[in-house]
């Protein structure tokens, strides 16, 4: 049988309008407005529910959504469809090409969800005469696809816990012994290659069997929470803090400075478990014991690390319990050194300890008093005087700094006082500012007040500020020193030279006088390296306009090396060391004579 080509054309048409009438997918053509110019029977049955194919030719989607509406006015959700379809159709017609969406709405007051696939619909000149698209409910896919999200985030949830569970403790949630070691290999790993140092503590709860003995399991399970609940606001972020098991805990300290750093943290843990333990109807005091191992001191290894750590802490044990231990005993002496130290630091203020001494500056041209630097002395009962380098660095560490700088600067303005209404020649007083002074909000309303009724003394002062410090903060110190220097006040820069200063943020400084540091000056004239930074110092402050003065000058060489240069104002042993008030006084009567 054979068909002529006009009998298959005529066939082909009569298959294709059965083929789109019969898909069960939508299928639509629409024109430039979002009206209808084709629609097959599954989108007129579904997402239109027209009469027939025939209904929606001339109207859009928003009509047959409204119409739905209108006649389930007692159900606002039944159709929100064709708004959303209708935007689709622009998005096509403005992009000029065929795009995927997916789109959801209210069909019948059901959520339904459709995939759908449009593209701009053209003449045979290429102009855009609308869109055609197709579409396909996947409502059921979708359904399929959000429980199988639920799932997965459940057992993602379920794996988490799990996780958790694996590497926390159950009763704190602390760290365990797994994630513990974890950690402390990780910071091993980290220290070896900073080249810094880590500090291990192994805690033992004094007396805790006799708790649960005692009192229950329970009731000791208590405890063991709350004590972890309170050494935990004393670890950083950085650090860890892990309960090994029983009444064992460890902690991890990242990036050690100096033994000092454990001492503190040390003290700072115990003070928050002084208070008593107030547990149900019971009163608790609990102690702990505590042994220390540092890296690289002490051990390489992780596991090293442990053992020593718990060996310190049975030696801590043996030694009367509530106590620490390090794994090196000279450690452990000087740790207990420093604590006794701050103890009797903190003693030394009750007590008015901290004395004055001053040490004289000279013109060595003109052999003429230019002024002194006010330095402090701690009166120790039994130690007697103790330089500043034993006890300054440990009062900067502390915060004790700020009153220690207040008793000298209260005293030597007092002292100053009376040497001018003696009439005694003093020149300029310097002072020395440590940079927590300088940050305390309160210090400049303390500093006036030193100066009531002896306003004239403002410009017979100077502040020495080391160039690290300012460096620390260089806009904040700006604002400061300005504000002292309207006073009237000079700003010395103490220790030029090692503090790696920005000389942009010199020139900003309001700073009249440069102090070279005595490392650079101990071996001149003969250090090549010390003559040459020397030098450039004082020709920095002739082409800055500023003074200079050279500490720790010892000999005549260093004398006449300074003179030949430029540098005139000399202090150092090589005219006097630091001396008592009075003994300045006689200084000052030798000095106002010549």
């Amino acid at each position: 049988m054979s068909f002529k080509p006009s009998d298959l054309v005529e066939h082909n048409s009569e298959l294709l309008k059965l083929l789109t009438q019969n898909l069960p997918d939508m299928l639509w053509v629409k024109d430039v407005d979002g009206k209808y110019i084709y629609a097959n029977k599954a989108i007129c049955d579904g997402l239109l529910m027209a009469k027939d194919t025939l209904e929606p030719i001339g109207k859009d989607d928003v009509f047959f959504a409204l119409r739905e509406r209108e006649s389930n006015k007692n159900n606002p959700d039944w159709h929100t469809f064709g708004e959303l379809c209708f935007n689709s159709d622009k998005v096509v017609i403005e992009k000029n090409k065929a795009m995927k969406f997916e789109e959801f709405g209210n069909v019948k007051g059901k959520l339904t969800y459709l995939e759908v696939f449009k593209a701009p619909f053209y003449d045979n000149d290429g102009n855009i005469l609308g869109t055609i698209g197709a579409g396909r409910d996947i409502t059921e896919l979708k359904k399929i696809q959000t429980d199988l999200e639920k799932s997965l985030k459940t057992l993602a949830k379920h794996k988490e816990l799990l996780e958790y569970q694996e590497n926390h403790d159950s009763l704190t949630h602390l760290p365990n012994r797994i994630l513990f070691l974890d950690r402390l290999h990780q910071a091993v790993k980290i220290a070896k290659t900073d080249n810094t140092k880590i500090a291990l503590l192994f805690i033992d709860l004094d007396n805790f069997k006799e708790i649960n003995d005692s009192l229950g399991h329970d009731l000791g399970d208590k405890v063991l929470v709350e004590f972890s609940k309170r050494i935990k606001l004393k670890v950083k972020k950085i650090d860890t803090l892990s309960r090994l098991g029983g009444d064992e805990f460890c902690i991890i300290l990242n990036d050690i400075k100096d033994i000092i750093d454990i001492s503190d943290f040390i003290l700072n843990c115990v003070e928050k478990i002084k208070a008593p333990f107030k547990i149900d109807e019971h009163t608790l005091y609990v102690n702990m014991s505590i042994g220390i191992s540092v890296y690289p001191n002490d051990g390489t290894d992780a596991n090293v690390l442990l053992k020593n750590a718990d060996a310190a802490m049975y030696r801590a044990k043996e030694n009367g319990r509530n106590q620490y231990s390090f794994y090196d005993e000279d450690m452990t002496k000087k740790a207990y050194e420093r604590v006794m130290l701050e103890t009797q630091l903190r003693e030394a203020f009750e007590n008015d300890e901290f004395i004055v001494h001053y040490q004289p500056k000279i013109n060595a041209k003109t052999n003429k008093f230019v002024g002194m630097e006010a330095l402090v002395r701690w009166n120790h009962p039994t130690k007697g005087l103790i330089y500043p380098n034993n006890f300054i660095p440990l009062a900067e560490i502390s915060g004790m700094i700020i009153d220690i700088d207040r008793i000298v600067m209260k005293k030597s303005i007092i002292q100053f006082h009376k040497w001018s209404q003696n009439n005694l020649n003093h020149g300029k007083l310097s002072l020395n500012l440590a940079i927590k002074q300088m940050e305390d909000k309160s210090f400049m309303d303390f500093f006036k007040k030193q100066l009531k009724d002896k306003e004239y003394l403002y410009e017979k002062l100077e502040f020495e500020v080391t160039e690290s410090q300012i460096m620390a903060n260089p806009d904040e110190a700006i604002k400061t020193l300005e504000e002292m220097s309207k006073l009237g006040v000079s700003i010395s820069i103490d220790d030029f030279g090692t503090g790696y200063s920005s000389l942009a943020y010199l020139k900003k400084l309001p700073i009249s006088k440069l102090k070279i540091d005595k490392s650079f000056i101990d071996d001149l004239p003969y250090d090549f390296e010390d003559v040459a930074i020397t030098k450039t110092i004082i020709n920095l402050c002739e082409n800055l306009n500023l003074d200079v003065i050279a500490e720790g000058v010892e000999n005549q060489k260093q004398v006449d090396f300074l003179l030949a240069n430029g540098c005139e104002n000399i202090q150092g042993y090589f005219y006097s060391k630091a001396i008592s008030a009075d003994e300045m006084t006689q200084f000052l009567k030798k000095y106002n004579k010549t």
